[in-house]
């Protein structure tokens, strides 16, 4: 008898609301994943630490804390570093994304984003 594949964590930071709430969904409902949020670079590096999720999908342009920054913390800190981190912007010149993932990003995923499609998405980039 085969295991069940164990239930991914995923860690979702973006300052609007809206979006997180409609990715939570999706990730939930569709994906099947337990999805925790945050809404600010900082709120995310702490609950990153606290609660070890499979990966972070990160808001690039966020007041404060940005997402490139937010990332550099993340891989600054032994306890996140190892954490897969894929971004979420709508911004979407390929120069930027490049740079993205030159700064050790998994991978890069447009807004607005497709809900019925993002979890597929993210197990994409990552492999999953």
């Amino acid at each position: 008898m085969t295991r069940p594949a164990p239930k991914r964590r995923v860690l979702l930071v973006d300052d609007e609301e809206l979006i997180r709430e409609v990715a939570e969904v999706a990730l939930a409902k569709v994906g099947g994943w337990e999805v925790l949020t945050a809404s600010s670079g900082e709120e995310g590096l702490s609950k990153a630490v606290a609660e070890r999720p499979d990966a972070i999908l990160l808001d690039v342009m966020m007041p404060g804390l940005d997402g490139p920054g937010t990332l550099a913390r993340l891989q600054a800190d032994p306890a996140t570093a190892s954490i897969p981190v894929v971004f979420l912007t709508a911004k979407v010149r390929q120069s930027e994304q490049q740079r993205w993932i030159d700064l050790g990003a998994a991978g890069v995923l447009v807004k607005p984003f497709d809900p019925m499609s993002l979890a597929d998405q993210v197990a994409e980039v990552l492999g999953w």
